[in-house]
């Protein structure tokens, strides 16, 4: 199975969130290295532009990334999977060998640099969603793709 790695701007500030994080990722650890990385946010004030921020950002993340990843960013324009074929996805992804690295932006969404450099856009849901809570949703589908891979239960 290939190494998966999620880089997320911020920590998780909602308690029931952070302990869905924290379920799902001891979940996953069974099927697949797994590594989940925080970076720092830039501070959102009044009247700086959001361009910048999102570059800031941007460049720390770029810093987190490994030149054979398979980048996955996480954005509303991504393209939208059920839980099956999200699944057969990352199988068919695992073939190629190369780690498999998600990014989640921080409330102002992620970069262009990083949404251009990206192999592929996801979208979890046409809704909009926090970022804290993309997150959590974006581990518990990966957890069901796995069962969905192994012809677990947990799937139904």
């Amino acid at each position: 199975m290939p190494k998966i790695r999620i880089i997320v701007v911020g920590n998780t500030k909602a308690s029931f969130l952070k302990e869905g994080e924290t379920l799902y990722l001891k979940r996953l650890r069974r099927y697949t290295p797994i590594e989940w990385v925080e970076v720092k946010p830039e501070k959102i004030t009044k009247g700086a532009p959001k361009e910048r921020l999102l570059t800031l950002e941007g460049h720390s993340i770029n810093k987190k990334l490994h030149p054979r990843d398979h980048l996955i960013a996480l954005d509303v324009s991504g393209r939208e999977y059920s839980s099956e074929t999200l699944s057969n996805r990352i199988e068919r992804l695992s073939w190629k060998g190369n780690p498999l690295c998600f990014v989640i932006g921080g409330p102002l969404g992620i970069s262009k640099e990083i949404l251009g450099r990206a192999h592929e856009t996801l979208s979890l849901s046409r809704l909009t969603l926090t970022h804290e809570m993309s997150r959590t949703l974006l581990l518990e589908q990966l957890y069901r793709a796995f069962t969905i891979m192994k012809g677990e239960k947990y799937h139904k």
